[in-house]
């Protein structure tokens, strides 16, 4: 098995740290350990009492049951703790998957989602967003790619990078096209708590016994830097996983998981601010889209805090976003880091004065490239 490097990853690497205004990120804006102490009620004390032994394979009983609850009273039996959901997707497709497999992926997405299956060999079939359709998934051309081959249909809704969702009729559809086909169904929901006019879809898991939900503190809760993880899946998938674990990480650390679950148990105080936060800064963001049509073309996002607009008139916007970072020092992500060269993303979960002035910035930017 061979990776491809991620390019997501390398343009991220340095700039993330030195970027004067990041409007970059598919995460909300980050708390600090202040705050989640402040926000759980949780003490020195209880910090203190920590043993660092080595932790559950599956993760601590505790934990598993807050991750549960959090999913919609799934059972605590089918819940895996991860580092990050990077380490469940990883774990799911590496049991699941094997050479020649035909699985179904969703483009434009994020570099795991796409690239872990073809890495392991597997025949991979592309489920198209089309931008004409304002990136809103078309459930009949799905349809059209699953076969009695199909192993594996891979999606993330809401979506990265494109803000897209389906509604929860479309959900119940993509479940019935995996169930007639006797196909996995794995729906990474990192995202699933950041809607705007809709509740949050259910978990995909409490539908269909063959399908796998995954989910992370690093979209909505704002705890990218916890590299907290989770996967709600069969119980025989997931001793398939925990043998694979064996040979890499064995566990997620204690300490996390003691953080984890009093972050779990008072879940809405981290979502919500951020949520709000989010639905203020989304109507910013379409103002400025609208003020500035003959600039970039966006399409409203559903769900998520990033949006996938176009730049009209720019020839090469790696070269763009290049030098935008050089010159005025407002890091967004190159659309051909998700195969869609014409596109940047732009993160909206951050402050609001890092967004306005990101976007002020920006437009001027896209203006004299016009001089």
């Amino acid at each position: 098995m061979r990776l491809r490097p991620a390019p997501l990853e390398d343009w991220l690497r340095e700039s993330y740290f030195t970027a004067d205004i990041d409007i970059s990120s598919s995460g909300v804006h980050s708390y600090s350990m202040a705050e989640l102490r402040a926000l759980t009620a949780l003490r020195h004390d209880d910090l203190d009492r920590l043993v660092f032994d080595d932790g559950y394979s599956l993760g601590a009983p505790a934990v598993r049951a807050a991750v549960a609850r959090h999913s919609g009273d799934v059972d605590p039996d089918r819940v895996m703790t991860t580092s990050g959901s990077g380490e469940a997707l990883a774990l799911v497709m590496s049991a699941l998957l094997e050479a020649g497999d035909e699985v179904v992926v969703v483009r434009p997405g994020y570099h795991l989602l796409v690239e872990y299956a073809t890495a392991l060999g597997c025949t991979i079939k592309d489920w198209h967003l089309d931008p004409e359709r304002d990136w809103h998934p078309d459930v009949d051309e799905l349809a059209g790619l699953i076969t009695e081959r199909t192993k594996a249909i891979i999606v993330n809704f809401p979506q990265n990078p494109t803000g897209t969702t389906v509604t929860e009729d479309e959900l119940r559809r993509i479940v019935a096209l995996a169930g007639e086909a006797g196909a996995w169904l794995l729906w990474d929901g990192a995202f699933r708590d950041l809607t705007y006019g809709t509740p949050p879809l259910p978990d995909v898991t409490t539908l269909y016994e063959r399908a796998v939900s995954f989910g992370s503190f690093s979209k909505a809760f704002g705890l990218p830097g916890l590299r907290f993880g989770w996967c709600v899946a069969p119980t025989e998938l997931l001793t398939d996983c925990v043998h694979i674990r064996d040979y890499t990480t064995l566990h997620v650390s204690p300490l996390n998981e003691l953080l984890a679950q009093a972050v779990l148990e008072n879940a809405p105080a981290f979502v919500q601010p951020r949520l709000d936060q989010a639905r203020h800064n989304r109507e910013l963001l379409l103002d400025w889209a609208a003020a500035h049509s003959d600039l970039v073309s966006l399409a409203a996002p559903a769900g998520g805090v990033s949006a996938f607009p176009r730049l009209v008139g720019v020839p090469d916007v790696d070269a763009f976003c290049d030098a935008l970072f050089k010159k005025s020092g407002v890091l967004v992500i190159p659309g051909s880091c998700f195969d869609s060269p014409q596109h940047i993303r732009v993160g909206f979960g951050g402050r609001t004065d890092q967004l306005t002035q990101g976007l002020e910035r920006l437009a001027n930017a896209l203006k004299e490239t016009r001089r």
